[in-house]
C-alpha cells in the first residue's frame, strides 16, 4: 500500500474486510497515522477542532499492518515484484496499491519567501494556523473550494481578506458560470474582496512577502499569502516503470492499471467513467472511501471482477455558515434550474441536466432535498 491517508487506509481496511489475510504494509511519506483533511481549510485552521479528532483510525481499529511512515516511494519494479524507498530499503510484493494522492501546486518564484502558504497537509495546516493567529492582510491565490474555505476562516477570525481568481467566475469548472457565480457571491456578502479575470504576476518582499503583484499592474498589500491553484498527482517516482501515466495513474473503470497485480486509487488515481465515456481523476473524499472497494476486489481476483458504475462523484464545502453539496458532473450540462430556494438568499437546489435528463445537483442550504436528488442520480446511473 503506497500511500497513507485515506484512500490507502480505505483500501487497507477493504484488503481485510474481503478476506486477505497475508502480510499488508503500508508506506506514507509523511510521518503521522492517516488523518482526515476536509477540516484542516475549517475547523482545525479555525482552531474548533484539535489533532487528535482529526484521526481516521478507531482506538480499537487494528489491520495488522506494518507501518513505513515518513519514507517515500521512489520506484516499482514490476517485473522483480520490488518497490523502492528513499532510505534504500525495499519492500517486496505480490500486489500493489497506488494510493500517493496529489500535491499542491505553488507559485513560481514563491519559494523561500516568508508567509506564503499552500495547504495540504497537516503540517501545512500547522504553520497557516500559527501565521493567522498573528494577524495581518491575507490574500488567497484561487477562487476554488480550498481558497474559498481558507477565506471563510480567515474572515471569521477577523482578517482583511482578499481572494485573487484569475478565471472571470470563480468555481465555474465544477460547477458551471451561472452556479459559480452565485456561490462566489459568498465573498462580497460578508466583506471579503473578490478580484477575478486578472492573473497574478508574482509576489514582492525581500525576506517576507508583503504584496501580491497582477498582471494589469495593480498590487494587493499582504502579510499572508495562501496559493491555492489546484493539486498535481504524486506519480513522479512512476516515471520509467512501465505504468500508464495520465494525468495521475490511468485505470480502468475497477481501478486497475496496466500492469497485473497493481491498482490505484485516490487522487492520484485517473480513472475510466463508463458513463461519460473517458477517464476522470476525482479528488473528492467520498472517492478515496467508496472506490478502494471496486480496485481491492480486482486485485483479490486477478482482474477478474466486472466492474459496476461508481457512484456519482460528490463533494461538499462550508463557507460562510453556508452548506454547499455537489453530486455528478456539471460539464456537459445544457441546462440548470433552480427547483427550490432563491438564489439571493444563497439558498438553492439547483439540478443540472443534459437533453432533460439530470446529470448534477448542487445544494446551498438545502440539505434534505438534495440529498433526495443525489439519490435518484445515483439511480439513474446504475
Amino acid at each position: 500500500m503506497v500511500g497513507a491517508s485515506l484512500a490507502g487506509l480505505s483500501a487497507a481496511r477493504s484488503l481485510r474486510k474481503q478476506g486477505y489475510d497475508g502480510r499488508l504494509v503500508v508506506i506514507g511519506d509523511e510521518l503521522h497515522r492517516p488523518y482526515d483533511r476536509p477540516p484542516l481549510s475549517k475547523e482545525f485552521l479555525a482552531g474548533t477542532l484539535g489533532e487528535a479528532e482529526l484521526a481516521l483510525e478507531t482506538d480499537d481499529e487494528d489491520l495488522a499492518a506494518e507501518w513505513l511512515l515518513g519514507v517515500r516511494a521512489t520506484g516499482l519494479d514490476h517485473a522483480a515484484r520490488a518497490l523502492w524507498l528513499a532510505d534504500g530499503r525495499e519492500v517486496r510484493a505480490d500486489g500493489v496499491v497506488i494510493a500517493t494522492g496529489a500535491a499542491a501546486r505553488t507559485l513560481p518564484g514563491s519559494e523561500g519567501l516568508v508567509g506564503v502558504h499552500t495547504l495540504r497537509t497537516l503540517d501545512d495546516a500547522r504553520a497557516l494556523r500559527d501565521e493567522l493567529a498573528r494577524g495581518g492582510r491575507l490574500v488567497v491565490i484561487g477562487g476554488g473550494f480550498i481558497g474559498a474555505e481558507v477565506a471563510s476562516t480567515a474572515y471569521a477570525l477577523g482578517h482583511d481578506v482578499t481572494v485573487v481568481e484569475a478565471a472571470p467566475t470563480p468555481l465555474a469548472g465544477p460547477l458551471g458560470e451561472t452556479m459559480g457565480a452565485i456561490v462566489s457571491a459568498l465573498h462580497a456578502d460578508h466583506g471579503v474582496r473578490l478580484v477575478c479575470g486578472v492573473g497574478v504576476k508574482g509576489l514582492s518582499g525581500e525576506t517576507r512577502v508583503d504584496a501580491v503583484l497582477l498582471e494589469d499592474g495593480r498590487s494587493i498589500p499582504a502579510d499572508i499569502v495562501v496559493v491555492g491553484v489546484g493539486a498535481r498527482p504524486n506519480v513522479e517516482w512512476l516515471e520509467g516503470a512501465g505504468i500508464a501515466l495520465d494525468n495521475g495513474v490511468k485505470c480502468g473503470a475497477d481501478g486497475r492499471t496496466s500492469l497485473a497485480g497493481v491498482v490505484a486509487v485516490g487522487d492520484c488515481a485517473n480513472w475510466y467513467d463508463p458513463r461519460a465515456g473517458f477517464h476522470r481523476r476525482v479528488e473528492h473524499w467520498t472517492g478515496a472511501r467508496e472506490r478502494p472497494d471496486a480496485a481491492i476486489a480486482t486485485l483479490l481476483a486477478g482482474g477478474a471482477v466486472e466492474p459496476g458504475v461508481p457512484r456519482p462523484p460528490y463533494f461538499w464545502s462550508d463557507q460562510y455558515g453556508v452548506k454547499i453539496q455537489f453530486a455528478g458532473h456539471a460539464a456537459g450540462a445544457d441546462t440548470v434550474t433552480i427547483e427550490a430556494g432563491a438564489a439571493d438568499d444563497r439558498d438553492v437546489l439547483a439540478v443540472y441536466r443534459r437533453a432533460g435528463d439530470p446529470v448534477a445537483v448542487l445544494g446551498m442550504n438545502q440539505p434534505r432535498l438534495f440529498m433526495r436528488w443525489r439519490k435518484q442520480l445515483a439511480a439513474t446511473a446504475s
